[in-house]
C-alpha cells in the first residue's frame, strides 16, 4: 500500500521553507520507526540552501494510509528564525494526501457493445431500409457514439471504434488535469494557527 503526501510552504516567508525541510526530516524518521518507506518524488527548493517550497513524498508499506493521516493538515515547526531576529517562533506548513497516478483506461473492443440501428435525416432513405448505422457503447465509461456516415455497417463500426477510443483518451487526460489542479490548490490552502501537529527541534537543531 502507498499514499502520496504533498507538503507545501504555501506563500509563507522563507522560514516556512526552512520549516518544511525540518518537518520532512522528522516525518521520514517517524516513517522509518514504523517500518514504512518514503521517497521524495518531487521537490521544489526554496531560496536558501537546504529549504523547500514544496515536496511530494510517497509513503509505502503496511499502515501507510493511517501514517499519512497523522501527518495531514497544518503542521507547525516551533523554533526561532535562523534568518532574522523576530519574536515569532511558529512556522506553518500544509500537508495533504494527493492523487498522482490517475488510472488510464485500457481500451478494449470487447468492452464495446455494438448495435445496428437506423437513422433518419436527409439523404438517409437508402440506409433506413437496412440497419447500417452503428450505435456503440463503451461499457466501462458509458460513452456512446452513433455513426451513420457510411453505407456499410462495417465501415460505420470502424469509425465508431475510432471515435470511442479518442473520447476515452480525452477522458483520461481530463482526469489527469483535475488531479494536477487539485495538487496546485494545496499551496493556497495553508491556514496559519490551530496546527494538527507541532514539532520542535530536539537538542539544538
Amino acid at each position: 500500500m502507498s499514499v502520496h503526501l504533498l507538503l507545501s510552504a504555501g506563500r509563507g516567508p522563507r522560514e516556512c521553507a526552512w520549516a518544511l525541510a525540518r518537518l520532512l526530516d522528522r516525518m521520514e524518521a517517524d516513517a522509518t520507526r514504523q517500518n514504512l518507506r518514503t521517497r521524495r518524488v518531487q521537490t521544489v527548493s526554496g531560496d536558501r540552501p537546504g529549504t523547500y517550497r514544496s515536496v511530494l513524498v510517497r509513503v509505502s508499506g503496511s499502515g501507510a494510509d493511517s501514517f499519512a493521516g497523522s501527518w495531514t493538515g497544518t503542521l507547525c515547526w516551533q523554533a526561532p528564525s535562523p534568518y532574522r531576529t523576530t519574536g515569532r517562533k511558529n512556522w506553518y506548513v500544509i500537508a495533504r494526501p494527493c492523487q498522482v497516478d490517475t488510472p488510464h483506461t485500457v481500451f478494449l473492443e470487447t468492452d464495446v457493445e455494438v448495435v445496428a440501428c437506423r437513422t433518419g435525416g436527409p439523404g438517409g432513405q437508402h440506409r433506413n431500409k437496412a440497419s447500417t448505422a452503428v450505435r456503440a457503447t463503451h461499457r466501462p465509461s458509458g460513452i456512446v457514439v452513433v455513426v451513420d456516415t457510411e453505407r456499410q455497417f462495417s465501415l460505420n463500426r470502424r469509425i465508431a471504434m475510432r471515435l470511442l477510443r479518442q473520447r476515452v483518451g480525452r477522458g483520461d487526460e481530463a482526469a489527469e488535469r483535475v488531479a494536477t489542479t487539485a495538487r496546485w490548490r494545496t499551496h493556497d490552502e495553508l491556514i496559519r494557527g490551530n496546527p494538527t501537529r507541532t514539532e520542535r527541534p530536539s537538542g539544538g537543531g
